[in-house]
């Protein structure tokens, strides 16, 4: 796969992805560094993806341990049935390993609240910063097993 190559040859700062096994190249692995300046910052988060079979024309499915990534490049290409989000920003065969890694980053570093995965994280973005900022590094630091 050549985007297992690229990101063995040019990996973005923070991230390191590739399959699991060298005979099922279907399912990857990422660790991704918690952005620096962020409330995730000195975090390690491990990602799974798993590739459909008709991969890149549908885009994989990518959990960290304690759920599912929900980003606009992970969901199937076309419209939004809830009119969230434009087809522009959905899945095409033209994204790649290192755009969706990089998006997650991004997502770190500036969590979009105004379509969240967590209702109640947003809000307390929004309303409680302070607390938003301690929840997340206390449970950055009981990941690393501090």
């Amino acid at each position: 796969m050549t985007e297992y190559k690229e990101l063995t040859l040019n990996p973005p700062e923070g991230i390191q992805a590739g399959p699991v096994s060298e005979s099922n190249y279907f399912e990857w692995e990422a660790l991704i560094s918690g952005p620096e300046g962020t409330p995730f910052e000195n975090g390690i988060f491990v990602a799974e993806l798993k590739f459909p079979k008709d991969y890149p024309l549908s885009p994989p499915v990518m959990k960290f341990t304690n759920g599912t990534v929900c980003i606009s490049i992970l969901h199937a290409p076309g419209n939004d049935p809830n009119g969230y989000e434009h087809a522009s920003e959905r899945w095409s065969p033209v994204q790649s390993v290192e755009k969706i890694l990089l998006s997650v980053v991004s997502m770190l570093a500036e969590p979009n609240v105004d379509s969240p995965a967590s209702v109640e994280a947003a809000k307390m973005w929004r309303l409680d910063r302070k607390q938003f900022d301690c929840l997340v590094q206390d449970c950055v630091r009981k990941s690393l097993g501090l």
